[in-house]
Formats: C-alpha cells, sequence, structure tokens
C-alpha cells in the first residue's frame, strides 16, 4: 500500500501541523510501516475548535430539514465509498475485510436511523398551565463536541457520534486512534465531496494533550468517548471540572452462559463469532463462557474443535477467518495473559500463541484462539480485560450462581444466555446486572435504534450512544413559559371593547 502521511482536517482542508511529532503506522497483517501519524500540538487541537466554533451559529440556523439532508448525502457517499472505506479498515486496523464491510454498512444504517432526527428532537408543550398560559420545552443544540476514538471500530464510532452530533446542530473535532486513522481521512474527502459546510467536523491526531487542550475552552459543551475505563474516568475529571458534558463508554468482560437446554449449534456459531470476530478485540466479545455442569464438557469439546478450524491470517485474505491484534505490545500483553493463565492454575486446552502463518504474514502481529478450561471467578484471566482471542471456560452450579458472579465483577457492559427455557431468558433478562444483554445470540449489540451503552465500570456518566440517548446528549432543553394577552383595547380574543365584532387574529403577525 501507498505510504501514507496523514494530516489535520481543519476548517475543510487537510493541514500539516508544524509543530507536531510523527510516529509510524503499521500494518498489523505485516508489521510493515505504511504511513506517519502526527501528534499534533495544543495550538493544533485548539485551531480546530475555533473552526467548530465558528461554523456553529451558522450550522445551528440551517433548517433541520437541510442539516438532515447532509446526513442522507453522507449515507449515499459511504456507499459509493464503501469498499475504499473498508479496505482502510482492514489494513490499519486490520479486521478481517468481510468484518470491515460489515462496520461499514452498520455505519449506513445509524445515518439512516439519525435522519430521523426531527421527529426525536420534538420537544413538548402544555397548554393552559393557569388562565392564559401555556408551557413549551424545545431541544437545542450546545455548541462544539469533541470525540476520541478506540482502535477497534475507527468507523462504528465515528457513525455512533459524529451523525446525531451534527444532526442536532452541533459541530465537531473528531480525534480517530493513532493506530487506525486512515478510515476518517477517507471520511473528510466525503464531507467536501457532499459539500459539508467547513468547520462542521474537524478531524485532529494526536496524544492525550489533544483531549487535555479541550476541558479549559469555553467553546466545548462536552466530549465523548469510547475506550478503556481509565482513559473514561480521567476525561471525566477533566470535563467535571468545568461542567462539560461526557458520554463515555469504557472496558468490559463479557459472559456467554450456557444452559443444560441450549441449542449447541446455535451456541458453537455465535460462540466463534463472538469469541474471535475481530480478533476478541471488542467490547462485547464473549471472553468468559460459563457452563452449567450438565452439559460442560460436551461444550468444551465442541468449543475447541471448532476454534481448532479458525483460520488466522492477513485481514485481506477472504480465505482466512481471523486477522492480528492491533500492535506488537498488544500481542505481547495477550501472551503475558495467557502466562498467568497458567501460572493461576487454569487448564489451557488451546494455545494460540505462535499460529501457524504464510512466509508474508511472520512479522505480523497474531494470536490466534486461546481457550482456558477450570477458571475460577478470582483469577486474573477471569477478572481483568484482556481484549483479544483468549476465552476462560467456568463452571457455574446454575442461572443463580453466574448472575451472582456478573453482579460482582467491576464492567457491566454485555452478558448473553443460549437457552430455550422462557423462565431462564425472563430471569436472565430481568436479573443480570449489565446494560445489555442477549438471548441465544453472541454479540448483543443493539440495532443503531436503540441505545447502546453498559453498566458500572463500562459507562462512566449517564448517556449511551446512538437512538434516543443520542439525541439527548447532544441537545439541551429550554423551557419556555407563556403568557397569552389580547392586545391593547380588546377584552378577548375577536372581541372589540367598542363592540366591534370584527375577528382579529391570535397568532402574532
Amino acid at each position: 500500500m501507498e505510504f501514507t502521511r496523514v494530516k489535520n482536517f481543519i476548517n475543510g482542508e487537510w493541514v500539516e501541523d508544524p509543530k507536531a511529532t510523527y510516529i509510524p503506522l503499521h500494518n498489523p497483517s505485516t508489521g510493515e510501516v505504511i504511513g506517519e501519524v502526527p501528534m499534533s500540538s495544543t495550538e493544533a487541537s485548539i485551531d480546530a475548535v475555533k473552526a467548530a466554533d465558528a461554523a456553529f451559529p451558522a450550522w445551528k440556523n440551517l433548517s433541520i430539514g437541510k442539516r438532515v439532508g447532509y446526513l442522507f448525502a453522507l449515507r449515499q457517499a459511504m456507499l459509493d465509498h464503501q469498499e475504499e472505506l473498508a479496505v482502510a479498515i482492514a489494513t490499519d486496523q486490520a479486521k478481517h475485510i468481510s468484518e470491515a464491510r460489515g462496520e461499514v454498512m452498520r455505519v449506513v444504517q445509524i445515518f439512516e436511523a439519525a435522519c430521523s432526527i426531527p421527529t426525536l428532537m420534538q420537544g413538548e408543550t402544555l397548554g393552559n398551565i393557569a388562565n392564559g398560559i401555556n408551557g413549551r420545552v424545545t431541544k437545542e443544540p450546545l455548541g462544539v463536541f469533541g470525540g476520541v476514538a478506540p482502535f477497534n471500530f475507527p468507523a462504528l464510532v465515528f457513525g455512533w457520534f459524529i451523525p446525531y452530533a451534527i444532526g442536532t446542530g452541533n459541530t465537531f473535532v473528531y480525534k480517530p486512534s493513532n493506530e487506525s486513522p486512515l478510515f476518517m481521512q477517507i471520511i473528510g474527502d466525503i464531507f467536501n465531496e457532499v459539500g459539508l459546510p467547513k468547520g462542521v467536523v474537524n478531524i485532529i491526531h494526536g496524544d492525550p494533550n489533544v483531549v487535555e487542550a479541550w476541558y479549559d475552552r469555553p467553546e466545548v459543551a462536552g466530549v465523548c468517548l469510547v475506550g478503556s475505563s481509565p482513559t473514561a474516568k480521567a476525561i471525566a475529571q477533566g470535563c467535571g471540572k468545568n461542567g462539560k458534558r461526557s458520554m463515555l463508554l469504557g472496558g468490559a468482560k463479557n459472559f456467554l452462559v450456557v444452559m443444560e437446554d441450549a441449542n449447541m449449534d446455535v451456541f458453537i456459531e455465535n460462540f466463534i463469532h463472538s469469541a474471535y470476530g475481530s480478533a476478541g478485540q471488542r467490547c462485547l466479545a464473549g471472553s468468559i463462557i460459563a457452563v452449567v455442569p450438565e452439559v460442560y464438557d460436551e461444550c468444551i469439546e465442541r468449543m475447541v474443535e471448532a476454534s481448532k478450524k479458525v483460520t488466522v491470517g492477513d485481514a485481506m485474505d477472504p480465505d482466512i477467518y481471523m486477522g492480528p491484534v492491533i500492535t506488537k505490545a498488544a500481542k505481547e500483553r495477550i501472551e503475558k495473559y495467557i502466562e498467568l493463565g497458567i501460572e493461576g492454575g487454569s487448564n489451557l486446552v488451546l494455545d494460540g500463541r505462535s499460529p501457524e502463518l504464510p512466509e508474508k504474514n511472520k512479522d505480523g502481529y497474531f494470536v490466534g484462539p486461546t481457550i482456558f478450561t477450570d477458571v475460577t471467578p478470582c483469577r486474573t484471566i477471569a477478572k481483568e480485560e484482556i481484549f483479544g482471542p483468549v476465552v476462560s471456560v467456568m463452571k457455574i452450579n446454575d442461572l443463580n450462581d453466574v448472575l451472582g458472579l456478573i453482579k460482582e465483577q467491576e464492567f457491566g457492559n454485555g452478558a448473553c444466555i443460549f437457552t430455550q427455557n422462557q423462565y431462564y431468558t425472563e430471569k436472565f433478562i430481568a436479573d443480570a446486572n449489565v446494560g445489555m444483554v442477549g438471548v441465544n445470540v453472541g454479540v448483543c449489540a443493539p440495532h443503531p435504534y436503540l441505545p447502546f451503552g453498559g453498566i458500572k465500570d463500562s459507562l462512566v456518566g449517564t448517556n449511551k450512544v446512538q437512538g434516543k440517548d443520542g439525541i439527548e446528549f447532544f441537545t439541551q432543553n429550554k423551557v419556555a413559559t407563556i403568557r397569552v394577552t389580547p392586545p391593547e383595547g380588546v377584552a378577548e380574543c375577536g372581541t372589540r371593547v367598542d363592540g366591534d365584532k370584527s375577528v382579529r387574529s391570535c397568532v402574532a403577525q
């Protein structure tokens, strides 16, 4: 692939920051350097904020129909550039090309859902609060928002933040991950292709200093993040000191629960997708498989058998299933967790270290499917987010047992149950202490019409992304109390004091 010198996108222009230093950008499938990414200066970050602030008044006052028209145009442009966008994701993020295509299409669906903003933004009225007094609530944009994306979903997180932010009338400064910036390099060109007004969306690259520059800027109304829980808490503190809003999605440790009546074929198919899709690098990956004694041995046997068939290799190879992890450091961190699992006494029944690879991928960052059995809740691999294709199998007594384990963990993103029993289903939905649940699915990601987000340490703050939650976060309520009085000389609407019965409108002229 051609070497890419990544640039910032500020006020509708691709610009280089003369004060920036650069770090290499790698293709995780091969380990080769394919570009460089700027670590932008604080001044560049503030320039992006100023451009967004300058664009805000005109964008806010643009009719909602015209704003949504831009969302429609962006949706169509993403369809027109779908393969180019997917290849960008499969190159620097190294998500398998089939999954990258699916991620782009999910963002198209999010744009479609966001096009319902005119309906979702409708306010409220209450008439006759008192004699001649009505009340009205309208939803209004707040100004400039900042957004911080993780490496694992460069397209999806763009979709969670930007359509809802700009559709409701705000402007935006977006910081992609330094490890997967290529998707947004194409999106910046798409902004210009559809004629999005300059400054409405700006793109800035860099380290945490880029984000920290936003905290003291009065123009910035809030910050959004999808990332780790420690980063979410750090941003919450930075926003909190100046009263800024924050919508911050953090880490996860998700259970897949297998009951004695589970359809094992359905479970295995969904387990493979959940545990090894995106190489396990997603916040809804199934990382703990909790199984009742009646099917424990059968479940392990089938999991191992199916996992051995998962092919590992180049993300652009259509014949493989799972690509690499994002960096060499991530590979080493995951392998360290495997060592911790062995040292902790868990049984390593499938070792994904040093998977067999084609020659061109020998320097890539690969970890194959890895399965531990006989894992107990107190062990490190059962408690910490590994963010890789490493699975811990845990024997549980019954449904109440696993519900207690889910409640005790610090994270609360998602959990799924595999069962045909309606009682198990309803009890799990009601009592699983997480933000998202699934029944006979391995990834309980809600569709774009519904909010996405967890609880506990998986969500810092109150707002989830997309759907009505997205509308609420990016707008503020303005309440008007209105007394309607007749014009001077008129006793009541349509009746003049002098007896003239001529009609006069109650509507302001």
